[in-house]
């Protein structure tokens, strides 16, 4: 029997390509324990190509299905495929960084896209948090950040793994972060 679920990790690190920053690492600490016939998917919003959004509610009022083989169209189905969504985000100035502020962004396009009812196919998702930085406490705001858009999509936030990042590979060194990760993503396989 092959499982059926899907998890879209959204990589919002800006470093170089072919550098991995303490959030990722924790990130795929966290998807080694999910079952093997569970399907992943690893975005690096960086690379992605994610235009500029344009907010057209007050004018246009509504937004057109992201065009075939587009940046957001793909964006948008690998989206909807998921299960699970999991924002993979170091603490940029106490916030996401701009990659992933980028892509929620469109959320508000694909809200207004008729026919496609984004926020009832959210709705029966997950999303889950995995960040990084020097300080728990000045991660506050961007897990804040994520509950309220869990909240305001009916999503459940499945749950937040902080691990104590900063210089490379710090969070290696954080022996709870690297124990929690095992079990982090438990609820996926259920």
């Amino acid at each position: 029997m092959t499982s059926s679920k899907h998890v879209l990790f959204l990589v919002a690190s800006t470093r170089e390509p072919g550098h991995m920053g303490n959030t990722e690492w924790l990130a795929r600490q966290a998807a080694a324990s999910l079952p093997a016939d569970t399907t992943q998917t690893w975005v690096h919003l960086a690379r992605a190509g994610i235009p500029e959004f344009v907010d057209q509610r007050h004018t246009v009022g509504s937004y057109p299905m992201p065009g075939d083989g587009s940046v957001m169209r793909h964006l948008l189905d690998q989206t909807l495929a998921c299960t699970d969504l999991v924002f993979v985000a170091p603490v940029y100035w106490f916030s996401f960084p701009s990659t992933l502020k980028a892509y929620l962004d469109h959320w508000s396009a694909w809200l207004r896209v008729p026919g496609l009812d984004f926020k009832a196919q959210m709705s029966q998702k997950r999303l889950w948090l995995i960040a990084t930085n020097g300080d728990r406490a000045k991660a506050q705001p961007m897990i804040d950040s994520t509950a309220m858009c869990a909240k305001f999509l009916d999503m459940p936030l499945a749950g937040v793994l902080w691990g104590k990042g900063g210089a490379p590979e710090a969070v290696k060194g954080d022996v709870e972060a690297v124990a929690a990760a095992s079990g982090f993503l438990h609820a996926v396989g259920a």
